[in-house]
C-alpha cells in the first residue's frame, strides 16, 4: 500500500522549516513533504494563485495526499485570508476544500514570527508586525515542541494569539486524518 504524502504550499523558508519540523515531531510516518515555496515577488500572491492548482492536483493524485498551506495573515487576519483562498478557487473554477483534514490552512497573523515569539514565552499582539526573525530558521525546534505539546493537550497558554488557536484546530483535523492514512 502506498504511504500517505504531504504537499506544503508556503511563503518562505521559515514557514517551511517550521512545518517540516512539526510534521517530523507529530506525524513521522508521512515522511518529508513536497514543498512549493515562493522564490520571488509577493509571497502571499504566490500562495493564493497556486492554491487552486495544488488543491486540484491532490484531488487527482489520491485520497492519501494532504495539502498544508501556510500564508501570512498580514493586516487582514485569518478569516479574510482564508476567504481570499476560497475566492481564488472560485475564480479558477475549482471547488474549495472540505473541512475533512485533507487540506490544512495555517494563517499566522502578521507572520510566523508572531507565533515564534509567543511559543518562545512572550506575550504577543497580532496587530503588531515587528517580532524579530530567528537567527537561523532551524532555531525553531523548541518552538515546534512547545506548540506540539500545547496543541496535543488542547490548551494554549493564555492569552494565545487567535491565529494560533485556529491553527491548532486546523492541524488537529489534519493529524487525525493523517493518523488514519
Amino acid at each position: 500500500m502506498r504511504r500517505a504524502s504531504v504537499v506544503l504550499l508556503c511563503e518562505d523558508q521559515q514557514q517551511e522549516v517550521f512545518i517540516r519540523r512539526l510534521l517530523r515531531e507529530q506525524v513521522p510516518t508521512l515522511g518529508a513533504p513536497r514543498v512549493r515555496k515562493c522564490q520571488a515577488g509577493s509571497a502571499e500572491q504566490f500562495v493564493r494563485e497556486r492554491y487552486p492548482a495544488e488543491l486540484q492536483a491532490i484531488r487527482r493524485r489520491h485520497a492519501r495526499t494532504f495539502l498544508i498551506v501556510v500564508v501570512d495573515g498580514d493586516s487582514v487576519g485569518v478569516q479574510r485570508r482564508k476567504r481570499s483562498l476560497a475566492a481564488a478557487c472560485r475564480s479558477a473554477g475549482v471547488a474549495d476544500r472540505d473541512l475533512d483534514g485533507t487540506v490544512t490552512i495555517l494563517v499566522p497573523t502578521w507572520n510566523i514570527e508572531t507565533w515564534l515569539a509567543y511559543l518562545g514565552g512572550e506575550r504577543v499582539d497580532e496587530s503588531k508586525s515587528d517580532y524579530p526573525r530567528l537567527a537561523k530558521e532551524s532555531d525553531c525546534q523548541r518552538h515546534v515542541v512547545a506548540l506540539a505539546m500545547m496543541c496535543n493537550a488542547g490548551d494554549l497558554r493564555q492569552p494565545a494569539p487567535p491565529s494560533l488557536a485556529d491553527a491548532c484546530m486546523e492541524y488537529g483535523r489534519f493529524r487525525e486524518r493523517a493518523g488514519r492514512a
